[in-house]
């Protein structure tokens, strides 16, 4: 009786830990990564703004299904491979430079923007900049995004299987 009773204690102080921290850190976060690829910027815009074709290049989308349009916006629902379903509102597109996508879901315990900026290189390729700027609002997701999984990890795993569609080697800064 003695080890499970420990056991269940030592479960909810770190439950209370995590809890606690997740409640000191601050609820937004910018976390950004850029790639250098040798398409030109066309080239790139032509498949990170094609949302449809998505899960031929990215392992990490399972699936994605067009919603009807929000606020004049385009939306699209992207289902991962863990089974998590996110609407996504293209909120600014202007091709081949600048897309601005949106989580159009206040009920997930995060949000936030992925703003894409892609610059041509002096070697005819292109630079990718992509930067979140994510909310967490929940206190133990937030203590999990910063400490266990990072708000960069998402982005990371994105650039990683754009350059593979690419055939590229992958060098995040």
């Amino acid at each position: 009786m003695f080890w499970p009773l420990v056991a269940i204690v030592v479960l909810v102080a770190v439950i209370l830990f995590v809890t606690l921290i997740g409640i000191l850190l601050p609820e937004e976060h910018v976390a950004s990564r850029t790639i250098a690829l040798p398409q030109p910027p066309q080239t790139i815009w032509q498949v990170v703004s094609d949302f449809g074709n998505t899960p031929t290049w990215n392992s990490e989308v399972k699936s994605v299904e067009r919603l009807p349009d929000r606020n004049g916006h385009e939306v699209w629902q992207e289902e991962y491979q863990r089974g998590m379903k996110i609407p996504l509102e293209t909120i600014e597109s202007v091709a081949p430079r600048r897309l601005v996508r949106r989580i159009a879901d206040e009920n997930l315990p995060f949000g936030g923007t992925w703003e894409y900026i892609i610059t041509p290189t002096t070697e005819g390729g292109s630079q990718l900049i992509i930067t979140e700027r994510g909310k967490v609002r929940n206190p133990v997701f937030r203590f999990m995004s910063r400490y266990v999984f990072g708000h960069a990890t998402t982005i990371d795993n994105y650039l990683k299987a754009l350059a593979a569609k690419f055939g590229e080697p992958v060098t995040i800064r």
